[in-house]
């Protein structure tokens, strides 16, 4: 690659992000920046996000997902219990959240420790899901080496045949994580790379507390 990415530049000059305007509800300050990226930037799936984790082998490992619902406990997605992803998790729950929007030159870090959800929120939101994404959950052994693509197909043919006239149940290995937030960072592009950086931290009384780092 002869291209020279050092001379990638772009000024960021949108918003500022100063104390003065700030929850001291890292967890509210989420809400009010999804919802402003969400209603005024085309920023596509504003609700992704990588989920980064240590895997079995020791390496970090990070991917996109999807939030599916966020509270003042934390950040919900789904994923198959019995993935590289999942096991990784359940291995060890510290896991590190990131939100980056660049039409708003803005990015959030979030470091949690994730468990799963009660088991009947899973079924209720699985329920909630397309058939065909349910019948997906069904057969997909997600992360296990598969011999070729005929052979998944041929097993979504099968369960659909299976299931042409009956509810599709939720597999045990499917469901929820929610990611409780001990640090939450927010990231506001500025001038001159004098980027504006808020971090909330969670001490021992369980309040947060309010940072500025330097860019």
């Amino acid at each position: 690659m002869d291209k020279d990415l050092g001379n990638y530049r772009k000024s960021y000059e949108k918003q500022e992000l100063l104390e003065s305007n700030l929850s001291d509800n890292p967890l509210e300050v989420f809400q009010k920046w999804f919802h402003e990226v969400d209603t005024n930037f085309d920023e596509g799936e504003t609700n992704a996000m990588t989920i980064s984790t240590l895997g079995l082998d020791g390496f970090p490992k990070s991917r996109v997902v999807l939030l599916k619902k966020f509270t003042y406990e934390g950040f919900i997605f789904y994923t198959n219990y019995e993935s590289e992803k999942g096991k990784a998790i359940l291995h060890n729950p510290k896991v590190c959240l990131s939100f980056f929007w660049p039409q708003a030159e803005r990015q959030i870090i979030i470091k949690g420790v994730a468990e799963k959800i009660a088991p009947n929120m899973s079924d209720g939101y699985f329920e909630s899901r397309p058939r065909g994404s349910q019948l997906g959950a069904l057969v997909s052994h997600q992360s296990e080496v598969v011999k070729n693509r005929e052979a998944l197909e041929e097993d979504l043919r099968q369960l659909e045949e299976d299931y042409k006239e009956k509810e599709i149940p939720r597999p045990d290995y499917w469901g929820g994580f929610i990611v409780k937030p001990i640090s939450m960072e927010f990231w506001q592009g500025r001038p001159n790379r004098l980027h504006d950086r808020i971090r909330f931290t969670l001490n021992e009384q369980f309040d947060w507390i309010m940072e500025r780092l330097s860019p």
